[in-house]
Order: C-alpha cells, then structure tokens, then sequence
C-alpha cells in the first residue's frame, strides 16, 4: 500500500513522514491535489565492526602512549592556540 501525505503535512507531520520511511513505506507527495513524487526508503547494508582488524590497523600506527596529564598539557597547548591565552585556568572534568 502506498501513503499520501500532502506538502503542508510534509512539513507538519514530520516524524509521521521518517517512521513512514524507517518502516520500509513508499509515500506519496500531493501538492494542489496532484502526485508530484514518490519518497522511497533507501536500503542500507549494515557493517559490522570488527575489533580483530581494528587492533591490527591500531597497533601499526604505533601511537604514543600518554599518560592524562601529557594529554591535558596538549589539549591546553592547543586551545590556547586556537582561542588565545586568556583562556580560563579552570579545570574540567571531561
């Protein structure tokens, strides 16, 4: 079966219009009492994550370790760069 929405309901009735979609629905779009289109869901593969490939690729990378306070010092180093040095000295828990 396919869905009729108007142009204004398209716009009002937002959610409605995805959950048509994420349902796998066609829905058709009227505008002045004519069918001006068709919105078809677009299927979409999922890929799963593979953490063995991910270790492989990460550990040939050969980060640095670094311990908080190195990471704070560059994060700092790098805000004041971007933002100036008057920066507050306030610490965030992040």
């Amino acid at each position: 079966m396919m869905n009729l929405i108007t142009a204004t309901e398209l716009r009002t009735n937002t959610k409605g219009f995805i959950d048509f979609l994420l349902n796998g629905e066609e829905v058709q779009i009227v505008h002045r009492s004519k069918i001006i289109g068709v919105v078809k869901p677009k299927k979409v593969k999922g890929e799963t994550f593979d953490v063995e490939t991910f270790m492989r690729l990460t550990s040939k990378i050969n980060l640095p370790i670094l311990s908080d306070r190195e990471i704070d010092k560059k994060y700092r180093a790098a805000m004041i760069k971007k933002h100036g040095k008057h920066l507050s000295g306030r610490k965030y828990n992040f």
